[in-house]
């Protein structure tokens, strides 16, 4: 999910912060934001409540004691001012603040403590359960250290509304609560998950409340279904449920309860159902149900909810297009429909909803133009319309929306020149994305009058060709995206005022950046965590790294040098990305100073050597560790054993020396593992444990010298591998959960030739045991690893025949037993590979005919060359029993491989399932559209040079 932070006296939707992936950059500033919120809150309830004993008070009231209220939280004195500041002994306690009293009594009837700065726990013998006349008690927003709620509180047989929200209680609820039938409002909403309703359950709590007409459960643990008594609560005008782990259908019953004004039920994707159909005369006034599992269309009768202000049901699985009735909801002033599947063109009459705030129709599949009524609407401060299908022009209308906050209009289809005058009128704009369109934005200002003071702004994608000047006098700017533009040259030296207090996020990447024209002697940035300049051609050293940062990318440039020391004083990194330049030297041994908060370490493609150090400690949080393509020696640093996360572990094309490093078999997550062209070598073994290498689903071994026969009891323990994903058709990349954009990448043999794969999809598997010295049959077991889609054993020195066990590996798309010594026949079992798309089965001593029918009709003869005993097509060595029976004719195209150029690749092609594996066809295409940037050709060109001349050398060695 993305981030959206709104500003003003808009929401704050946190759930768009940690989820979508294209505003994942909004992450840092809310949550820094949020952060000191929370701590303002607890300075605040560090202050403690009043302790010093009174008198009695001057004024005696009937029935309940004024010293009652006194001694409700005998503790030390406040640190700050406090409510209960104005609470003096012999003074009339009905004027104190926050107590009210009954006139004609003089009763204590209501306490109001709420953001009162208390703290502490409240004993269930407190004097505040003697208040037996007490009708309201508000302690919100205090802090109770995270103690239970006491269970006194039945004791209070007059309350009806009782409000311990956001108070950090923990642990159950007290079933006591359920006794207090004179309630008419409850509120236990806490700030996060700490208080759970177990026993009693949601249902033992409510069924003898009978009287409640407000009942806010939200962040309490509840983890069960909806009630469906809930729906006889005819007195109920306001019902709160957000993130309590609800799960099953939740009856409509429920929406159409005659007095409900306020239902949100967000958060609980477990939760089921579909939207009823709304009467005419419904109370609803609020209705949230976002990120729950509620599907269907969008009803006609929603029209019908005439009062309603307040409609948010982002993230649910609403398809279909808006129903006409939508525009009589004339008193919305939020509609939040973002990241559902709804179709067609924005309805032109968006005039209608003339005192909407905030629009939200982000990640849906929208089309058509932005319609021009949309700019009528005076009052909007936020607008988001990414993740869409618009086209067409943004119309200069939209400086109309002089009151707007946000505009997000990015990932669409969206063309034209914008002139950034446009957005001079909009004074209060300081959120703006225009990015990943197929705009030209002119960055000239013909004005002299003040810009718009932003704090967010992407303009990536939108071909502007120079650093736009009025970037000058942005000072308060938080996150600026310029990537994927046309900018030239040197970055100025101007740009180290921009947001030089305030920028914690910094996208230049994708560019023609040749350096800086004035590098910063000191750090410009105090705040800035993202710093992204990768794909650019930068040149020289290595600039210095800001303390501040936790993601740094310099990747595919054309730097030089080592790297400085400067790097480490960075103790909050978490992305760490240097690969595909031309640094030297060795690996700093400083990096394991912050190993305990770097999750990515990628130096690939550079020119480093030495040994890998001995820098990973316990408690490492290091997900992957890419050092291909280097000149390291030595053996596999054995405190790798600390990285209990470690996921890709990437040491390929290195001149490392050592055995097959099996203690790597004890990180439980280790997914991707390449140990190519080194040299590795002796028998890889035996596991030692039964989880040994559980969730490996990449290993790649080829070009070294291992021997031995093939690990067979491995093939046993490769769980990921044996297990066929049943969510294939789901496509995910490796870290496309990560709260940053980077995603793994591994380069693999298919099809004989090397294959880069910048994303490495989940459901990808691979086993590369190729050009070593293995000897011996090909083991039964693999036939366990049914998931497997390619498989190399290609030149070494195997023996014996085909295993037909290779049938159960249905997934299988490429498979390369070439260059051994395998004999026998072909297994006839292998027709039934309907995805097998390459097979090479050629220089071995097979016999026999060639099995027919199926894929074997789509291999051409150079599958089976060098094979003297084989006969039969593809070959044209006829079989001596050739006028016998033929197979039938084949349903598959006979001739050419299904191959796609650059030039002429047609996606339908990935998306076959016979002729071209599905997996490897989708790489194959990501592969080929990424490759036009000429990126690919300049990394592999660079990578061959530096393994050919590893062989020269290795050559002239012997």
């Amino acid at each position: 999910m993305s981030s959206r932070k709104v500003v003003g006296n808009s929401v704050v939707t946190a759930w768009k912060v940690f989820k979508k992936s294209s505003n994942r950059r909004l992450r840092s500033s809310w949550h820094e934001k949020f952060s000191r919120k929370v701590a303002g809150l607890f300075m605040k309830s560090s202050r403690k409540f009043r302790s010093s004993r009174h008198e009695k008070s001057s004024r005696k009231v009937a029935g309940d004691s004024a010293h009652h209220v006194y001694e409700i939280f005998p503790l030390p004195p406040p640190l700050h001012p406090s409510k209960v500041d104005s609470w003096k002994p012999n003074t009339d306690c009905c004027f104190w603040d926050g107590v009210t009293c009954d006139i004609a009594t003089g009763d204590v009837i209501g306490l109001d403590l709420s953001d009162g700065s208390l703290y502490g726990f409240i004993d269930s013998n407190s004097s505040l359960f003697h208040l037996r006349r007490l009708r309201t008690l508000n302690l919100a927003f205090n802090f109770f250290n995270f103690s239970q709620i006491p269970s006194g509180f039945h004791r209070l047989t007059s309350l009806t509304h009782l409000n311990l929200s956001n108070c950090y209680f923990s642990g159950q609820i007290p079933f006591e609560i359920s006794g207090m039938t004179q309630l008419v409002s409850l509120d236990l909403s806490n700030w996060g998950p700490y208080l759970k309703l177990e026993k009693p359950s949601l249902g033992t709590l409510v069924q003898r409340l009978t009287n409640l007409q407000v009942l806010h459960l939200d962040h309490v643990n509840i983890s069960s279904v909806v009630p469906d008594f809930l729906a006889n609560l005819s007195s109920l005008t306001s019902l709160h449920l957000k993130s309590c782990n609800l799960y099953g259908e939740f009856q409509k019953r429920i929406f159409l309860l005659p007095n409900l004004q306020s239902l949100d039920l967000g958060f609980n994707p477990g939760l089921i159902g579909k939207l009823p159909e709304f009467h005419s005369n419904s109370s609803l006034r609020y209705l949230g149900l976002s990120f729950t599992s509620f599907s269907g269309e969008l009803t006609n009768s929603i029209g019908n909810l005439k009062l309603l202000n307040h409609l948010d049901l982002s993230g649910c699985n609403l398809s279909g297009s808006f129903p006409s009735s939508i525009f009589n909801l004339t008193n919305l002033n939020y509609l939040g429909l973002y990241s559902n599947h709804l179709t067609g063109p924005i309805p032109s009459c968006l005039s209608y909803f003339s005192n909407l705030t905030f629009l939200d129709l982000g990640y849906n599949s929208l089309s058509g133009e932005i319609p021009s009524s949309l700019f009528t609407l005076a009052s909007l401060q936020v607008l988001y319309l990414d993740q869409n299908k618009l086209h067409g022009p943004i119309p200069n209308s939209i400086s109309k929306l002089r009151n707007l906050e946000t505009l997000f209009l990015s990932s669409n289809n969206l063309s034209g020149i914008v002139e950034l005058n446009t957005f001079l009128k909009l004074k209060n704009l300081t959120y703006l994305d225009l990015g990943s369109n197929g705009l030209s934005l002119i960055t000239t200002v013909h004005t002299d009058s003040d810009f718009p003071k932003f704090q967010y702004l992407y303009l990536s994608s939108c071909n502007i060709s120079e650093f736009p000047d009025f970037l000058r006098n942005q000072t308060e700017l938080s996150q600026l995206d310029l990537s994927n533009n046309k900018i030239h040259g040197k970055i100025p030296k101007w740009i180290w005022n921009v947001g030089n207090k305030t920028l914690s996020y910094l996208n230049l990447s994708h560019n023609f950046l040749q350096g800086f024209d004035q590098p910063s002697t000191i750090s410009p940035w105090p705040k800035l965590s993202t710093l992204d300049l990768h794909s650019n051609q930068l040149q020289g050293p290595l600039p210095s790294l800001l303390v501040s940062t936790d993601f740094f990318s310099i990747a595919n440039n054309k730097l030089t040098g080592e790297i400085p020391p400067s790097i480490c004083n960075a103790s909050y990194l978490y992305v760490l990305d240097f690969s595909n330049n031309s640094l030297s030297g060795v690996i700093p041994h400083c990096l394991g100073n912050f190993s305990n908060s770097i999750s990515v370490l990628n130096l690939r493609s550079n020119y480093f050597h030495g040994t890998i150090p001995q820098m990973f400690i316990k408690g490492s949080s290091l997900t992957t560790l890419d050092l291909n393509g280097n000149q390291l020696e030595g053996r596999v640093p054995r405190s790798l054993v600390h990285c209990k996360m470690l996921e890709v572990l990437n040491l390929g094309n290195n001149q490392l020396n050592d055995t097959f490093p099996f203690w790597l078999e004890t990180l439980p997550e280790l997914q991707v593992l390449d140990l190519r062209s080194n040299k590795f070598h002796g028998p890889i073994g035996h596991p030692r444990t039964d989880q040994a290498f559980s969730k490996l689903r990449i290993i790649d071994l080829s070009y070294n010298k291992f021997v031995g026969n093939l690990p067979s009891t491995y093939f046993l323990r490769w769980n990921s591998i044996m297990m066929i994903d049943k969510k294939k058709s789901q496509l995910k990349y490796m870290n496309d959960n990560s709260s940053y954009y980077y995603h793994d990448s591994v380069m693999v043999m298919n099809k004989g030739q090397e294959m880069f794969l910048v994303k490495i999809l989940t459901i990808f598997t691979a086993i590369d045991f190729s050009n070593n010295r293995f000897q011996g049959k090909i083991p039964d077991s693999i036939g366990n690893l049914k998931s497997l889609l390619v498989l190399n054993l290609s030149s070494n020195c195997l023996t014996g025949h085909i295993p037909s066990s290779l049938e159960n590996l249905k997934e299988l798309e490429s498979l390369d037993l070439s260059q051994n010594k395998l004999s026998g026949e072909i297994p006839q079992q292998l027709t039934s590979l309907t995805f097998l798309e390459v097979m090479n089965l050629s220089r071995n001593h097979l016999t026999g005919r060639i099995p027919q029918g199926q894929q074997f009709e789509t291999f051409s003869n150079t599958s089976f060359d060098g094979n003297a005993g084989l006969c039969g097509s593809p070959l044209s060595k006829k079989c001596r029993d050739a006028d016998g029976v033929k197979p039938p004719p084949s349903a598959f195209q006979q001739g050419k491989d299904l191959e796609a150029t650059s030039e002429g690749f047609d996606w339908k092609i990935v998306l076959m399932g016979y002729g071209c594996g599905v997996v490897i066809g989708v790489v194959i295409g990501y592969i080929t559209s990424w490759r036009q940037n000429g990126w690919l050709d300049t990394t592999l060109s660079k990578w061959n040079v530096k393994r050919s001349k590893k062989r020269g050398d290795t050559r002239r060695r012997r």
